[in-house]
């Protein structure tokens, strides 16, 4: 396992995604265990991307400009619907005041469609594994599951803490409405700018 990989794995998954603001909601909204299960249903859902790019299947995004335009387009209208529902606080990422559960299959139904409505993830494994699986390389497959793993756990764990820490301070949030309101806006505003920006990428 080379450092290189590890560190480029840890600034990708650090960076400020659908997901990480997902988890972060979740764990304001519904406390450390809810976010402790948005951040294992975001890692999961990393496996449908994982899995096309080492069957080719991303290939298949890459060369078909308009398979890749209606999941690119689809992925931003469920963005939107997302934010739209967060600023009417009745959809997933709603912040309640009081802490409600939630169905698990209703969550990772959720989750799921924010990653496979995300072309770029699948292209971005297509380009990202080989890098570190030089040609020639003796069950390549292996290699890449294994890399593949580990760029999981990596997500899991960072997610986790993003989640963790929005729960340890859901009290605080909780306490004070005007921080309620910035907080619901704020998130409303990620996913709208997740949209333009998935709507602008290109293949």
């Amino acid at each position: 396992m080379s450092i290189e990989f590890l560190i480029t794995t840890l600034i990708v998954v650090i960076s400020p995604g659908a997901g990480a603001i997902y988890t972060i909601a979740t764990g304001l909204g519904r406390g450390g265990k809810a976010s402790l299960w948005a951040a294992l249903f975001c890692t999961f859902g990393i496996v449908p991307h994982m899995l096309a790019a080492i069957t080719g299947l991303a290939a298949v995004l890459h060369a078909s400009a308009l398979a890749f335009d209606i999941i690119k387009y689809l992925g931003v209208a469920y963005l939107l619907y997302m934010a739209w529902s967060t600023l009417r606080e009745t959809g997933a990422l709603s912040v309640e005041a009081r802490q409600e559960s939630k169905p698990l299959g209703a969550m990772a139904a959720e989750v799921m469609l924010i990653n496979l409505l995300n072309p770029k993830l699948s292209i971005f494994f297509f380009a990202f594994l080989p890098q570190f699986v030089p040609t020639g390389t003796p069950n390549a497959v292996s290699r890449m599951l294994e890399l593949s793993g580990v760029f999981m756990l990596m997500t899991f764990l960072v997610f986790a803490l993003y989640g963790l820490f929005a729960a340890a301070i859901r009290g605080q949030v909780m306490s004070r409405p005007t921080v309620l309101t910035w907080m619901r806006r704020s998130f409303a505003a990620a996913f709208v700018m997740l949209g333009a920006k998935l709507a602008l990428t290109q293949r």
